[in-house]
């Protein structure tokens, strides 16, 4: 029990970064869809 803190530490460390990698992804992916016409977005 004495590296509880250095496993839960580094889950924790994990998990940020993922979260930050998505966030960053999805706020590069909005910035990019302003720039596509809208008769070109075939998602809508």
């Amino acid at each position: 029990m004495e590296d509880a803190g250095f496993i839960l530490g580094s889950y924790a460390l994990t998990l940020a970064a993922v979260a930050m990698f998505a966030w960053r992804t999805i706020r590069s992916g909005r910035r990019l869809a302003e720039q596509v016409p809208d008769e070109d977005k075939y998602w809508l």
